[in-house]
């Protein structure tokens, strides 16, 4: 069995993607809503440890609460970032993907083609129509 754990927030079209190609997989994954249920703080530190970030590099830039918590500032620490993720789940980019193979953090949504134990079973588009696997599972322009 193939045992694959996203961390997804279902109103993100990365993430939306990201699912999909673990299904187009033959995969049924444990979905984790991540902003329903936070992970912990361990489980969150493993999860960038693992997929070889630094704190920063899993923090999501692009929300609008990391500029309202100042959390550009170089000079605050791995565990200030954490306790803000911690805080505020939404900061934490995603999605997240855990598998035998590794952990990533699939952005772009094909980074999880690295990392799925299985071979895609047919043509894959994205949710914008970017043709991703042709019709025999193979990846266009990797």
């Amino acid at each position: 069995m193939n045992n694959v754990t996203i961390y997804h927030n279902p109103n993100c079209g990365t993430s939306r993607n990201t699912l999909a190609m673990i299904r187009n997989a033959g995969i049924e994954p444990v979905i984790v809503e991540y902003l329903k249920t936070p992970p912990s703080r361990e489980t969150i530190k493993s999860l960038i440890a693992d997929a070889g970030l630094t704190v920063r590099q899993a923090l999501r830039e692009k929300e609008a609460l990391y500029q309202e918590l100042g959390l550009s500032d170089p000079a605050l620490t791995d565990e200030q970032l954490l306790d803000a993720i911690e805080a505020h789940p939404i900061l934490m980019n995603r999605p997240f993907v855990v598998t035998s193979v590794g952990v990533r953090l699939c952005r772009p949504s094909e980074v999880v083609l690295e990392i799925l134990p299985s071979a895609q079973q047919g043509a894959f588009s994205k949710e914008d129509g970017e043709v991703v696997i042709d019709a025999n599972g193979q990846r266009v322009n990797p």
